[in-house]
């Protein structure tokens, strides 16, 4: 497994729910790594542990054992290091979901801009950081729209935004494009490795998707809790 700085890294790490007979062991020795400006794909079926993964690595939940490295921040060493995970994940990890849970009451420039305002950044800077990424993904003549005014594609592309919005060093994204068709998938993972490079974050998609797969470099796949490495195709975006 690769050793650079920053980006994603994982060792060792265990997962176990409840204990004794009832034991059941969700993530086992697992070891992964992603560099900054990477876009790594996670698949498997149903079961395997990925949504355990991706809530570790989230700081939602505990894992049993090893230890997490988000960007140059060793966060879990057989227990958390920082005292605040809320602040952790606000400001150092960004999420993209399936579906994108934009506020329904905030305009799309306020959705975006609510993450660095609740981080302390200043109403005017966290609204002008807002509108430079929704320029940067093609919907900024949407700023004052509703979230129910937009379509699919432009919903998750505010959410993506939102994810950006600190500056996080990570991304998990889970199964971002499963409501999309083809062309919205492959646009969202256009802008996901686009995004990658120019901000040198590290991201992880999650995802069943047949359609994006062939899009990654790199796929680590996840059986019974192990992850196994291989190369993926790469396939050309025209980013």
């Amino acid at each position: 497994m690769t050793t650079a700085q920053g980006g994603i890294k994982i060792e060792n790490l265990r997962k176990v729910y409840g204990h004794g007979d009832t034991a059941v062991e969700a993530l086992k020795n697992v070891n992964m790594y992603v560099a900054p400006g990477e876009v790594v794909g996670l698949v498997g079926p149903s079961g395997s542990g990925k949504s355990t993964l991706l809530k570790c690595l989230g700081a939602i939940i505990e894992p049993s054992s090893g230890k997490m490295t988000l960007g140059d921040e060793l966060i879990y060493d057989n227990g958390w290091t920082l005292p605040d995970l809320r602040a952790l994940r606000r400001d150092r990890i960004g999420f993209v979901f399936q579906a994108p849970y934009l506020i329904p009451f905030l305009d799309v420039t306020d959705n975006v801009a609510l993450l660095p305002m609740l981080a302390g950044v200043s109403n005017a800077q966290a609204r002008q950081r807002a509108l430079e990424l929704l320029g940067a993904l093609d919907v900024a003549h949407r700023a004052k729209a509703e979230p129910s005014q937009l379509s699919g594609g432009e919903q998750q592309r505010v959410s993506i935004a939102r994810a950006l919005a600190n500056r996080p060093p990570v991304i998990l994204a889970d199964e971002p494009t499963a409501p999309l068709d083809s062309e919205r998938a492959l646009g969202v993972m256009r802008i996901l490795n686009a995004m990658a490079k120019q901000a040198n974050t590290a991201i992880i998609v999650v995802t069943h998707d047949e359609k994006i797969i062939p899009t990654f470099k790199r796929i680590y796949h996840i059986r019974d809790g192990e992850t196994h490495e291989e190369m993926g195709e790469g396939r050309t975006l025209d980013l």
